[in-house]
């Protein structure tokens, strides 16, 4: 016991220098094999490009590879697609190989190590190369804005998405979601720089599509009041925080409080790593009413008074219901001292009908998924 007490602290910090090793050779295996794709992507466009491959080119390739590499995983014909779709997405923007080393095959694939990129200023280069080729075709087949590609891109970085993460996240349609819910954070932060922040975290609508009232006996959604819905989100409270987002702890719902002999009840209550803070969630399952307002500051004074931690920073109320005035809520929640801000959510059963039937049926995606995984997996 003694040895290990004498050398804990030198044994941790050769370990913290292992893992950091060892992570920034993840990233640069990562930015390698993306530069590969990218430029096997520019070799494979300037061939279709100049017709010498034609029609069933990409599956004969495909095959050959596999046979002179067995074990190869990556290059399927679908993949050999997505990768010469890689390059002439993002060819305009970041450059490529210059048109004669691409017809004497020569694929520089560290040049991706060094990316600078002139052309587009916010262009985030380093968050491009620090997510995986899985997502980078997922935001190229599912997303075609450009703008919204580079959200994207930088939430797969620095949220750590994984392909069902992101796949979330754009339907859920983050994007046009972020920082549009109303709020009084920049009236009562003394930091502007935390209030955008805040801001940013939090988006004006929510997708909650695990909810189904059908599997809770209700046919009315309407008849589905605020214990009935909160007893769902609790059941399965890992979607919930993913779709509020990552930094989310879940402390508890019905989260008692009492000061000077109130019992008071938050609905659902989070602490927020990111921003430091306690959020406490009220959840409303009709329209918004300003009531809601005065009843989540009194939580919030509760709160930093008995519940917050010296070192933590204000917590903050979010009240999340079915519907809302958006004007209406920006003018009166600025009477408010303390940081809320009012979110509506989705369930299942209001996603327009015709946009129901465009969606394919979940049992084929599972059974499409099962047949393609393989040629999609990544090394």
């Amino acid at each position: 016991m003694g040895d290990y007490i004498e050398y804990n602290d030198d044994v941790q910090a050769i370990k913290q220098a292992i893992l950091q090793s060892q992570y920034q050779a993840a990233k640069r295996a990562n930015a390698l094999q993306l530069g590969l794709y990218y430029s096997v992507g520019g070799f494979v466009s300037e061939r279709v490009e100049s017709g010498r491959w034609g029609e069933g080119a990409l599956k004969a390739v495909s095959g050959q590879l596999q046979r002179e590499l067995p074990g190869l995983r990556g290059f399927s014909e679908r993949n050999l697609y997505y990768m010469k779709t890689l390059y002439e997405v993002w060819a305009p923007v970041i450059g490529g190989a210059s048109d004669s080393a691409l017809a004497s095959a020569e694929l520089p694939s560290d040049d991706f190590l060094h990316l600078q990129v002139q052309k587009v200023p916010d262009f985030p280069a380093k968050d491009f190369l620090g997510i995986g080729f899985t997502q980078h075709r997922t935001i190229l087949e599912k997303v075609k804005d450009r703008d919204e590609r580079f959200f994207y891109i930088r939430c797969c970085a620095r949220e750590h998405y994984r392909v069902e993460d992101l796949r979330r996240a754009i339907k859920r349609d983050d994007y046009h979601h972020q920082g549009q819910m109303p709020n009084n954070f920049l009236a009562t932060m003394p930091s502007s720089q935390r209030a955008l922040r805040v801001i940013e975290t939090f988006k004006d609508e929510y997708l909650l599509d695990y909810m189904n009232t059908e599997e809770l006996g209700v046919r009315d959604p309407a008849d589905v009041d605020e214990r009935v819905a909160e007893r769902t989100m609790i059941q399965d409270v890992k979607n919930f925080i993913m779709a509020f987002g990552r930094g989310f702890t879940f402390v508890g719902n019905q989260y008692h409080l009492d000061a000077f002999g109130e019992d008071q009840y938050i609905d659902l209550l989070f602490f927020n790593r990111d921003l430091n803070c306690l959020v406490a969630v009220e959840l409303k399952c009709g329209p918004f009413k300003t009531a809601y307002l005065g009843q989540i500051s009194g939580y919030l004074a509760v709160l930093d008074k008995f519940e917050k931690k010296e070192h933590e920073n204000p917590s903050i109320g979010i009240v999340l219901c079915k519907d809302m005035n958006k004007a209406f809520v920006n003018l009166v929640i600025q009477s408010y001292t303390s940081p809320m801000g009012v979110a509506t959510y989705l369930t299942p059963e209001d996603i327009p009908h015709d946009l129901q039937e465009a969606l394919p049926d979940i049992d084929d995606l599972k059974a499409l998924l099962e047949t393609c995984i393989p040629d999609f997996c990544m090394t």
